[in-house]
């Protein structure tokens, strides 16, 4: 029978199941992308890792994320991380809107969502024991260091788009990357500039928790940017999955410390797309050219295509689905809870991998 996941693994990761299988000791961080309702379908997946096998082997780890993925390492960093990924499950699929929403109203949506999601947690994801909590938002540049309306914003997105067009190089001009998490964490592989993005890292705190999760998953256009984020560099914010939508970044540099270096990466899809203007754009989708041996440490887990062909319309829940089911809410909500239903069984085949690694089922990342 097919299996419901894929396994990816960089070559160094490779080697280390070959000589060692995979334990939870070796996990050092966890990524979680960018990509709205797709992110649901790792739900109990979520629940195992972070409600069970990780904690059999406590240690420090770094979980980092953008948009949706930023909401779930909020979830992971819960005290009742299984619950938490279920109210967060539940909350999004119970998002309702009209059929042509103002940007105040998907914003002031999506601060509810927030604030049923981690409302009296505050404390205990930011002084999680050992989780290592960070946020990824974008802070404008240029046209869009503090556009004044809509029209602005978009004129703003639009040389954005036909910059990033030309390379992510070009894209830095419009945009900075700001890290807002958690200062125990040296976080020494993502200080050193890597890329061309400046990138700004700032304290995640009790007060600031929900502006920066609010800033994560802020969509261009369709919501109101956050012009404030206590304790981060002024400016106005969107969504952290604008530059680093699959979190294609410089994970190689973990290789060699005291405790084991690879990172484990829950996805949705088998591929990395470095940001959120490149989904287009084919010839950046799944490779990092020069810089692929970043991913070396890094073992994927994502759904496989058998698995995907099990679910309504053969494919994740996606954020089309709020046009294709229109206003018929409940519909849409009861297809979106059944595939998170059957999340199941990505967590089983990913347990039975760890009981038992079969390398047949490994594939290069």
């Amino acid at each position: 029978m097919s299996s419901a996941i894929q396994i990816h693994a960089g070559k160094t990761a490779l080697e280390h199941l070959r000589t060692n299988g995979l334990h939870a000791s070796d996990i050092a961080v966890i990524p979680a992308a960018a990509g709205g309702p797709k992110g649901l379908i790792l739900q109990a997946l979520d629940q195992w890792l972070f409600g069970e096998w990780l904690p059999s082997a406590p240690r420090e780890r770094s979980l980092i994320g953008a948009s949706i993925g930023a909401w779930r390492m909020a979830a992971a960093s819960h005290a009742d991380p299984v619950a938490a990924f279920q109210r967060l499950g539940d909350l999004y699929c119970e998002q309702r809107y009209p059929e042509k929403p103002s940007a105040r109203y998907v914003t002031d949506e999506i601060h509810r969502l927030l604030q049923a999601f981690i409302g009296g947690h505050e404390d205990e994801i930011v002084h999680q024991p050992l989780h290592r909590l960070h946020l990824l938002a974008v802070r404008g540049r240029g046209l869009l260091a503090a556009p004044q309306s809509s029209a602005k914003a978009k004129a703003g997105f639009v040389a954005a788009t036909f910059s990033n067009l030309a390379s992510r190089a070009k894209l830095a001009k419009h945009m900075d990357r700001v890290v807002i998490g958690d200062m125990r964490d040296p976080l020494f592989w993502l200080k050193a500039k890597f890329d061309h993005f400046d990138t700004h890292f700032s304290s995640l705190t009790p007060d600031n928790l929900e502006s920066a999760l609010l800033a994560s998953g802020t969509l261009p256009l369709i919501m109101e940017p956050v012009r404030h984020i206590p304790h981060a560099p002024t400016g106005t914010y969107w969504d952290g999955g604008i530059i680093d939508y699959h979190l294609a970044l410089p994970y190689s540099r973990l290789t060699g410390g005291k405790e084991g270096g690879l990172v484990l990466y829950p996805h949705f899809t088998d591929h990395i797309v470095p940001g959120w203007l490149d989904k287009p754009l084919p010839w950046r989708r799944g490779s990092l050219g020069k810089d692929r041996h970043w991913l070396d440490n890094v073992i994927m887990i994502s759904p496989s295509p058998a698995f995907l062909r099990t679910l309504s319309r053969g494919k994740l829940p996606d954020r089309k689905d709020f046009f294709y089911y229109g206003t018929d809410h409940d519909f849409r909500i009861q297809n979106w809870k059944l595939a998170i239903a059957e999340s199941g069984r990505m967590r089983d085949a990913f347990a039975a991998f760890v009981e038992r690694p079969d390398l047949s089922q490994v594939l290069p990342l």
